[in-house]
């Protein structure tokens, strides 16, 4: 008997209505049992365990800045004028007291002699008045105003004399011009810098200036020792000191300076502006517990985990969140959650969970 093609859609839906169910049926065993059979994928993982190593050090702190002399100076005119001579270039050595470059005095010394002038009529007037008041023939305000009036000119010269005498830049020390800043004809501003320069003569003159954050600042002292390498001289090892801790933060940028004065050395001459980096080595100890790098999971920032066993041979174990200081190669500083942990998960660390249990390999 032919059958109706809607009686065979209807005998295939319910075929697979039937198979779906009958899968279904099929299924909730296994539904129902997903929680076990997770946890026993985690049975007897081989592992091998660690010992917890403590160590009391003076964790290193690395920093980097530039050189520059202790004895630095910026050399400028204290008037302005038109600069006349130049009379050193850079890289020069110079003497103490040696004359570097002088501006044009034609009008400084017209100052100088109008307030010479003034000077000098203020006396007369002080001279004849004064006759006058003895024979009574002035007030005596009158008088003792033009006292005060010589005493102002008086001054105005002496100021006039020191701007002519700073008109000229001279050497404060022996040193080397490290930049030349002016040239000869054009016009210098009062305490516009026209040469920098240091007086670096020997070892011991070179301060190394870093930045570093306040949680290291905090760690230093004055006279920690510091290894300092410079990029102009790689093979070579330069000591030093730390000679100076700033008193306050950067505002710009938060951190704090130190100051680190660097030893020459025969044969590797320094210079202003050289880049270094260097590590500190602060007195101030902490004690650490020490654990493979293996040992970590679950790491962010300074946040992680490890497992550590309960019990010996095939036992559970326990999840701990450490606080890591720092790592040094394969080994893991760590500064807080492994108080009264004699051992911890190495080998295998990553293939476990809350509800595992290992086997000790």
């Amino acid at each position: 008997m032919r059958k109706h093609p809607l009686f065979l859609r209807t005998l295939v839906g319910s075929g697979l209505a039937l198979g779906l169910l009958a899968g279904c049926q099929q299924a909730q065993p296994a539904e129902a049992s997903s929680t076990p059979a997770a946890a026993t994928a985690t049975d007897n993982v081989a592992v091998t365990l660690a010992p917890v190593q403590r160590q009391a050090l003076a964790r290193p702190i690395e920093a980097a800045g530039q050189l520059s002399s202790e004895t630095e100076a910026r050399l400028s005119f204290k008037t302005g004028g038109i600069v006349r001579r130049v009379l050193v270039e850079e890289g020069d050595y110079v003497r103490q007291g040696q004359l570097l470059a002088a501006l044009d005095l034609t009008e400084i010394s017209a100052q100088v002699s109008q307030a010479d002038q003034a000077q000098a009529k203020a006396r007369r007037d002080v001279e004849r008045f004064g006759r006058l008041l003895a024979d009574s023939a002035a007030p005596l305000e009158a008088v003792q105003n033009l006292r005060t009036a010589y005493a102002v000119a008086r001054e105005q010269a002496r100021i006039a004399r020191f701007n002519q005498q700073f008109s000229e830049i001279h050497a404060p020390v022996a040193g080397r011009i490290v930049r030349k800043l002016l040239n000869e004809g054009e016009l210098a501003a009062p305490g516009t810098p026209a040469f920098f320069m240091n007086a670096t003569k020997g070892p011991g003159t070179w301060t190394l200036k870093a930045a570093v954050a306040d949680k290291d600042w905090a760690r230093l002292q004055v006279g920690d020792a510091a290894e300092v390498r410079l990029d102009a001289y790689p093979d070579r090892l330069f000591r030093g000191r730390v000679s100076r801790r700033a008193a306050g933060a950067d505002p710009a940028s938060g951190t704090w300076q130190i100051d680190v004065r660097v030893d020459a050395q025969p044969g590797a001459p320094l210079a202003t502006g050289l880049f270094a980096r260097a590590t500190l080595r602060p007195r101030q100890q902490a004690t650490y517990h020490i654990v493979p790098a293996d040992a970590l999971v679950e790491g962010e920032g300074d946040d992680a985990f490890v497992f550590a066993p309960v019990g010996r041979g095939a036992g559970k174990v326990r999840k701990l969140p450490v606080k890591v200081a720092f790592l040094d190669g394969s080994r893991v500083y760590v500064r807080a959650g492994l108080d009264s942990v004699p051992q911890v998960v190495a080998g295998g660390a990553g293939f476990l969970t809350e509800y595992s249990t290992i086997q000790v390999r």
